[in-house]
């Protein structure tokens, strides 16, 4: 019965395992902000074929950066998500007409290359950011979005500087990668996936990934936050070795 639900090559204890991931990743993203994304993007990318990464992704992070927006909407600084809406509009239909002259080869490895980069570099801070700036790294980001997939440290890197506390940088930040990613799944839409067959999964995967939100949000301020940083640096790291590995043929 199960495997009637699920999209073809998935079987149903992967299934059941993205829908824990979507679980981890959502409480994770909800107390620091980042992280959950590229986890996600990562489990993905061990278990999904390469063509649909992208789409598939971003389909589940709209539910889970929805949910993540609507449980701290009251600290989201709304004038900055406008700013970065208007630059990301732009960004998703460059991204749209380049997206499909990227070979899978490169596709994987441009996924592991990112997650290494992620997992690794310090994330730049960004100085005297205008609004004329907001809307540009709206635009830039999202064109890297349709490549990448999850681009929420990058997003943050942009938020920084602007002075926001913590629950106003991760509230903005959840705004704003909700647009990101709800454009990117109607550019996504428009040229032919077929996300008919994905919805049962990723409708499960967006449920647990609320509940996660819920318990994320609780420990906001209590999260032993070294440990999980260490455990999801690690499994990204062997992640992003093995897309590379794929990319180059081995």
């Amino acid at each position: 019965m199960l495997d009637t639900l699920l999209p073809a090559g998935v079987a149903p204890a992967i299934a059941l395992l993205l829908i824990a991931v979507s679980f981890m990743t959502s409480a994770f993203t909800a107390a620091f902000g980042i992280g959950g994304g590229v986890a996600m993007l990562g489990a993905l990318a061990g278990t999904v074929p390469p063509a649909v990464i992208i789409a598939v992704h971003g389909l589940v992070q709209v539910g889970s950066n929805v949910g993540r927006t609507f449980v701290q909407r009251a600290h989201a600084v709304w004038p900055l998500v406008a700013r970065f809406t208007a630059g990301s509009i732009v960004g998703v239909l460059i991204g749209a007409f380049l997206v499909v002259e990227l070979p899978e080869r490169i596709l994987l490895g441009l996924l592991g290359l990112f997650i290494l980069v992620m997992a690794w570099l310090p994330k730049p801070r960004i100085p005297g950011l205008s609004s004329t700036g907001l809307i540009i790294g709206g635009g830039l980001s999202t064109i890297i979005t349709m490549f990448v997939g999850a681009t929420g440290p990058f997003v943050q890197a942009l938020l920084l500087p602007l002075g926001l506390d913590k629950r106003q940088l991760i509230a903005t930040h959840a705004a704003c990668t909700t647009i990101q990613h709800l454009l990117k799944v109607f550019a996504f839409g428009a040229l032919g996936f077929a996300f008919a067959d994905w919805l049962p999964l990723i409708a499960a995967m967006i449920v647990s990934g609320f509940a996660g939100t819920m318990l994320g949000t609780k420990l906001l301020e209590s999260l032993p936050e070294r440990w999980f940083l260490a455990a999801i640096k690690t499994i990204l790291t062997i992640v992003g070795i093995d897309l590379l590995r794929r990319a180059a043929g081995y």
